[in-house]
């Protein structure tokens, strides 16, 4: 399978270019999605289907790499299209009835919920595909096998198919067009353990390109993963010499949004790439879930 058969649907996620992305994967009696993105940009999911020659009604499954928002938000949409939903047991649960997850994540973003995400519809029981990790699923010709790779979050999968690695978040954030990555850290679940752990999993499998969710396919995976290395001891060092300050949340998130800034800056990352960065993974989030980690597993 070349990766030329591997489609990027970009979702256009509040207007903007490289912030979200789909892949779709034809076979012969349709296609695949990997991700699917939020509620909100379902149009533009549809849009991105059919132009490339397929419908709705074709995709007949449908990969998860996690189930937050940006990721899963609009699988119960295709699951009552008759779409198969692959998912991480952990996450499945939340799925069939995510009343706690959609509750958690009105907490983070208030009234701004609606607007960001759409609407998140449950995923019949009966739709849904429960994994384990490094069992291979096949779909008409098509084998993708699922890896376990928690840190970003505990139902996380990152998913080798041919010589390509969707790697979801557990991969990091990166723009087309520049080489530098960001962290998403978002509570309640980064852990930076085991996100080191999960990225030694991924060292040790063999492929040709990584395709982060946000945003693209990447032929340098080498350089990819050494670079995923750099900025976790990168935001380690910087917590440990920021966190035992035990500064207000307020004054903490501005440290680590002008750190970042100028880490970004420093790589060559062009001003106007920063806003992508920002929508793909605001920093806000990040800072609260350094901090919840840090008086969860480090603090004294």
């Amino acid at each position: 399978m070349s990766l030329k058969n591997i489609h990027t649907i970009d979702l256009q996620f509040l207007g903007m270019k490289h912030a979200i992305a789909s892949y779709l994967i034809p076979h012969r009696r349709g296609a695949v999605l990997v991700e699917c993105g939020p509620g909100s940009t379902v149009a533009a999911l549809q849009a991105g289907i059919e132009n490339l020659g397929f419908s709705v009604s074709d995709i007949t499954d449908l990969f998860l790499t996690h189930i937050h928002l940006d990721h899963a938000g609009a699988s119960g949409w295709l699951a009552r299209r008759g779409v198969r939903v692959h998912v991480h047991p952990v996450g499945a649960p939340h799925l069939i009835q995510p009343e706690k997850l959609l509750a958690s994540a009105r907490r983070i973003y208030g009234e701004a919920m609606d607007s960001l995400w759409g609407e998140f519809l449950p995923v019949p029981a009966e739709r849904l595909n429960v994994l384990k990790d490094c069992q291979p699923v096949e779909v008409e010709g098509l084998a993708l096998r699922p890896i376990d790779t928690p840190g970003h979050a505990s139902h996380h999968f990152a998913y080798l198919f041919d010589e390509v690695c969707f790697s979801g978040d557990i991969g990091g954030i990166r723009m087309p067009g520049v080489r530098h990555l960001r962290l998403p850290m978002p509570p309640p679940e980064f852990h930076l353990e085991s996100w080191r752990e999960s990225l030694e999993k991924l060292k040790r499998e063999r492929f040709a390109c990584i395709a982060p969710t946000h945003f693209g396919a990447f032929d340098d995976p080498a350089w990819h993963l050494a670079a995923l290395e750099k900025a976790m001891d990168e935001v380690e060092a910087w917590m440990e010499a920021v966190m035992p300050r035990g500064l207000p949340f307020e004054e903490l998130n501005a440290e680590f949004l002008r750190w970042t800034r100028e880490r970004s800056l420093g790589e060559g990352v062009p001003e106007s790439v920063l806003d992508i960065y920002e929508a793909a993974n605001p920093s806000w989030m990040s800072t609260q879930g350094i901090q919840r980690y840090w008086q969860k597993f480090r603090q004294d």
